[in-house]
């Protein structure tokens, strides 16, 4: 497994670690659920060409992303 450091500002660093006390794990686990996360809306937005993702249910939108 490779390391990787990475500096966060304290604003930052409080959201983290709010989002993994929230959650009940660690600052690492709620990054690599980011990433992930990261990963499958690219995936979703980039072979279409597309930066808007609509999440839809019984034909409403229920949430809506927008990347610049």
């Amino acid at each position: 497994m490779s390391k990787l450091t990475v500096e966060f500002n304290p604003k930052m660093d409080e959201i983290l670690a709010g989002l993994a006390q929230e959650k009940g794990t660690t600052k690492v686990d709620v990054l690599r659920r980011a990433v992930a996360l990261y990963k499958y809306i690219d995936s979703q937005l980039s072979p279409q060409g597309l930066r808007h993702l609509a999440i839809t249910e019984e034909d409403r939108i229920v949430k809506e992303i927008v990347v610049p």
